[in-house]
């Protein structure tokens, strides 16, 4: 085969197949990936962070890193009563627990997405007014807090779909 055959048959094959791929790209719904990566993403973040208190990425369980967790809520929450520390950082907990699960599990999602962007904007809000703006800007938690939004808006606009849909029907 000489030069300019294999040259052809080379171009013709690259045609073929990243028409291939492009033709399976342009296929995959790029909107319902985003939305379960977005899930996934910010359900994972809520559980890492909830592990981290525990010490499960160590591989222990005990309360001593919570006691840790506990010196890290005061800080942030250095303008609340000192009282009032423990029992915001064990709800603090149980909704970062929940919520990532069911971020992750995709339940609710309307609600739970919602709660989570309200969940991090207080958590980004309480950092800017104990460290300054600087922090939750470096730790994305408005970012998150924006995905979430994002996520809240899409379910519920799906949710309103759905229901313009069974009045069609009915």
């Amino acid at each position: 085969m000489n030069q300019q055959a294999q040259s052809a048959s080379a171009t013709t094959f690259h045609n073929v197949m990243f028409k291939n791929v492009g033709e399976k790209l342009h296929a995959v719904d790029w909107e319902r990936a985003g939305i379960l990566y977005a899930r996934v993403a910010l359900g994972s973040a809520f559980l890492s962070a909830v592990a981290g208190r525990f010490g499960l990425w160590e591989r222990t369980f005990d309360l001593k890193h919570f006691a840790g967790f506990l010196e890290y809520a005061a800080q942030v929450l250095s303008f609340m009563p000192g009282a009032a520390i423990p029992y915001l950082a064990w709800t603090a907990t149980v909704c970062e627990t929940s919520l990532g699960i069911l971020l992750i599990l995709g339940l609710w999602s309307r609600w739970v997405s919602l709660a989570s962007a309200i969940l991090l904007a207080m958590f980004g809000t309480a950092m800017a007014i104990s460290f300054g703006l600087k922090s939750p800007m470096d730790y994305s938690v408005y970012s998150a807090s924006g995905a979430a939004i994002l996520l809240a808006l899409h379910a519920f606009r799906q949710n309103a779909k759905k229901s313009q849909e069974g009045k069609r029907s009915s």
